[in-house]
């Protein structure tokens, strides 16, 4: 079995994990009502997209 010739050092590791950070989902707020929405998506509160409405919502 391979073994490393010398030990990796703690500079190379965390470069190397340095894309393995978690990342937040962008939210935005919707143009119609205001709630959080996440971009590109149809609103749940008013059903609304890009300003147009795309489904009836019945409150």
């Amino acid at each position: 079995m391979a073994v490393p010739f010398r030990k990796t050092s703690k500079a190379a590791k965390n470069k190397r994990r340095s894309h393995l950070s978690l990342v937040s989902n962008a939210i935005i707020s919707c143009q119609n009502c205001g709630a959080m929405i996440r971009p590109h998506r149809v609103c749940r509160e008013c059903g609304n997209y890009k300003g147009k409405e795309v489904v009836k919502i019945d409150n």
